[in-house]
Order: C-alpha cells, then sequence, then structure tokens
C-alpha cells in the first residue's frame, strides 16, 4: 500500500460521520458494534503502516545525517591534506605537496558528492515528514473518534434498556385503570352486595315457606274444630 493511499484512508475515516451512519442503520446498537470493530481492525492497520512510514523516514534522515557528517569530515581532511601541501612546498618539497594536494582534490570530491546526496535528500525527507505528520494526526483523529463510537455505544444500550424497563412496566400496568384508583375496590364492593342480595333472597324464601306451613297448619285446626262440633251437635 501507498502511502499517499494509507494516508488518503486514514484521513477518510478520519472524517467519518457517525451521527450519518447512524441515520442509515436500521439497528444502530448493532451498527456501532460493527463500527467499533472496523475501526479497531483499522486502527492497528493504520498504525502498522504510520510505524513502517515512521521507520523508512528515521532511515533517511541517518541516511542524511550520515552524509552531512561524511561531507563535514571530508571537509575536514581536504583542509588538512591542503595545508599539509603548502608546508612542503614552503619546505621545499614541491613533489610532496603536489601529493597531499592530490589528497586535498580527492577529500574535496568526496564531500561534494557527501553534499549532494545530502542536498537529494532533502526533498524527499520534507515529504516523508508531511506524510508522517499527516498520518499520525489522522490516527489520533481515529482514536478520538473510537471513543466517541464506544460512548455512543453504551449511551444508546443504556437508553435501549431504559426503554424496555419503562415498556415492561407499562405492560404491567396497561390494565389498571389509573383514572379510578378506587375501582379495584368498587368492584369487589359490589360483588360483596351480590352476596348480600342473595343472602337476603334466601331468607326471604324461606319466610315465605314458613308461613305457608303455619297457615296450612290454621287450616287443620278449623278443620278439627268443625269436626268436634259436628260430635258434638250429633250426642245431643
Amino acid at each position: 500500500m501507498s502511502k499517499q493511499s494509507i494516508l488518503g484512508r486514514v484521513t477518510q475515516l478520519a472524517k467519518a460521520n457517525i451521527n450519518a451512519l447512524l441515520d442509515q442503520a436500521e439497528d444502530p446498537q448493532k451498527m456501532l458494534d460493527q463500527l467499533i470493530r472496523d475501526y479497531t481492525g483499522n486502527i492497528a492497520e493504520a498504525e502498522e503502516a504510520v510505524a513502517t512510514t515512521i521507520g523508512n523516514l528515521r532511515l533517511l534522515e541517518q541516511d542524511h545525517r550520515e552524509d552531512v557528517d561524511a561531507a563535514r569530515e571530508w571537509g575536514g581532511k581536504a583542509l588538512a591534506a591542503s595545508k599539509k601541501a603548502d608546508e612542503l612546498r614552503t619546505g621545499g618539497s614541491a613533489a610532496e605537496a603536489d601529493t597531499f594536494d592530490g589528497l586535498a582534490k580527492v577529500a574535496l570530491q568526496r564531500q561534494l558528492q557527501a553534499e549532494k546526496e545530502a542536498k537529494t535528500a532533502e526533498p524527499t525527507i520534507a515529504a516523508q515528514t508531511e506524510v508522517v505528520n499527516g498520518l499520525k494526526d489522522g490516527l489520533t483523529k481515529m482514536k478520538a473518534k473510537l471513543t466517541e463510537l464506544t460512548s455512543k455505544r453504551d449511551e444508546l444500550v443504556a437508553r435501549a434498556k431504559s426503554a424496555q424497563a419503562q415498556n415492561s412496566m407499562m405492560d404491567a400496568v396497561k390494565n389498571i385503570n389509573v383514572l379510578d384508583p378506587t375501582s379495584e375496590l368498587s368492584r369487589f364492593e359490589d360483588k360483596v352486595r351480590r352476596e348480600e342480595a342473595r343472602a337476603m333472597g334466601k331468607q326471604e324464601l324461606a319466610a315465605s315457606s314458613l308461613d305457608a306451613q303455619f297457615e296450612k297448619l290454621d287450616s287443620l285446626g278449623d278443620d278439627a274444630e268443625i269436626e268436634a262440633r259436628l260430635a258434638a251437635l250429633k250426642n245431643t
């Protein structure tokens, strides 16, 4: 994966609009759970890519420092060789002086080469540094987004549980007449009155039966009286 594609992917993920994603979700909680899993995996991939990119940048910086140090070192060697040549030439050793001047030229050539390599690497290092900074920033935003996702997920779960508890409570009391708190008492009172009325009915029936028996007894008494009087008449 190229550095640009890595940067683009991290930037896109970091800018993802959570609320827009949730608006499109049929089940927000499941959507958040999946987003958290995906984001966690993306962050792990991004961290690996960022680590590799940073490692490559540090190698370039190390090579650049080595080229700068080499250029400085070869410059010092060129200066030392040139001074030595001047001393020898002053002392009359022209041939030996030419040899040290030749060494000075070789050192200067090496110095020039090291400076060119260091200068060539500088734009690459600058561009790579910009990429790394962008990746780090995107990775930081992704981690912040993951925290936001987790927080929203926890909030949603808590709200869902609260709503479920409220629905259960409402289901339990939906048959209660909240406008008349004495409705149950009234129904019980009606039942008692019906029982009392039935008892009164039984009492009334029992009383009616007793009256009939006494009337029958009275009727039998009259018959006996008549028979007695008839017998008395016959004996006179």
